[in-house]
């Protein structure tokens, strides 16, 4: 199910662009590999740069981005930054100073999508390779490999089997604490469970970098998917349902819009009835209202249930006559008791 939901994403973000991130699909730019000037508030491997001063980087000559580099010497230059923690885009005017005319950037030209491949590890097994090597798990994301480049998302898989027993090198991104480091695991197949790092892994578009919790947080009312988008959605009117204009307004001013069709006013007089004819029929009605409501039903199930629930328990009901109250001490039982107490034992001294 998440696999057909993955695809389903990822088909909606090649259809429609978004406002406030940048399609990766197709797309290239410098990848940056190293950054000697701490100043400079890049990010390596996640930040690319895809425009300088205004226009975008088309060309992968790195000749033509050094040449403008140096035109701006003594002034400042303006990147356009593409970060893959949450594909987001931002501007960065850089100074660029007269005697070395450098950034002290390592870049290499690179698809935006290969940041796509990253796995997500949302649990980790005790006592398995995963567990000894330190993984987190929902923190943590599987971002590449000094071994190697790995595309897709069997790329993972067929690297481990290339090194079952032996030791893998992986950098590992953590969301929570923001930072990157270099671990090493060693896959096995012998270690008591299932896989051969131990492990449950998300891959795709789902599982993709987020945003920092460094950066606010979404506003209410919007998406979670902002690229969701339908072609045949654009320039469609509000509906009339989440309209607040009441009936009797649309009604009086069918002049706004010309798909409305207004009935109209036909004034019929009332047929002539006897007055046992509409007592009749008014009862009638009234019957059938009271047949067809649903909670009169409800009522006199209950009602009935309530009653044979009394006739089991031998409940007195409300209309029966209260029993009599106890006699007080020192005086003399009422008389019913008392001619019945003497019919008794007239009925018994003959016996005796």
């Amino acid at each position: 199910m998440f696999g057909a939901l993955n695809r389903f994403i990822s088909r909606l973000d090649s259809d429609g662009p978004s406002q406030n991130t940048n399609d990766s699909h197709g797309a290239f730019g410098f990848q940056v590999l190293r950054n000697k000037n701490l100043e400079i508030s890049i990010e390596p491997w996640y930040d690319f740069i895809i425009g300088i001063n205004g226009r975008q980087i088309d060309d992968p000559d790195p000749n033509l981005f050094a040449t403008e580099i140096r035109n701006c010497t003594g002034s400042s230059v303006t990147l356009t930054l593409w970060n893959a923690k949450g594909q987001r885009l931002r501007t960065l005017h850089i100074p660029v100073p007269s005697p070395s005319p450098t950034l002290g950037l390592t870049l290499q030209w690179t698809p935006l999508s290969t940041t796509e491949d990253v796995w997500h590890i949302l649990d980790v097994i005790p006592n398995s390779p995963a567990d000894a090597a330190g993984f987190l798990p929902y923190g943590d994301y599987i971002v590449g490999t000094p071994e190697g480049i790995v595309h897709s998302e069997a790329g993972l898989g067929e690297l481990v089997e290339d090194y079952l027993s032996r030791s893998l090198r992986l950098y590992i991104y953590n969301h929570e604490y923001a930072v990157t480091r270099l671990v090493t695991i060693t896959p096995s197949r012998n270690w008591g469970g299932s896989g051969a790092l131990g492990c449950v892994l998300g891959f795709g578009a789902l599982h993709r970098l987020p945003l920092p919790l460094t950066e606010p947080p979404a506003g209410p009312g919007e998406t979670l998917f902002e690229t969701a988008r339908f072609s045949n959605e654009e320039g469609r009117p509000p509906s009339a349902s989440l309209q607040t204009s009441s009936p009797t307004s649309r009604l009086q001013s069918p002049q706004q819009g010309s798909d409305f069709l207004v009935p109209a006013t036909m004034t019929v007089s009332p047929l002539p009835q006897q007055k046992g004819t509409s007592q009749a029929t008014s009862r009638t009605a009234r019957k059938a209202r009271h047949a067809a409501s649903p909670n009169v039903a409800f009522d006199e199930y209950f009602k009935e249930g309530e009653q044979k629930s009394k006739e089991e328990d031998f409940a007195p009901s409300a209309k029966a006559a209260p029993p009599p109250p106890p006699p007080k001490l020192g005086t003399a039982p009422p008389k019913a008791q008392s001619q019945h107490l003497a019919t008794v034992e007239d009925e018994v001294d003959p016996g005796i």
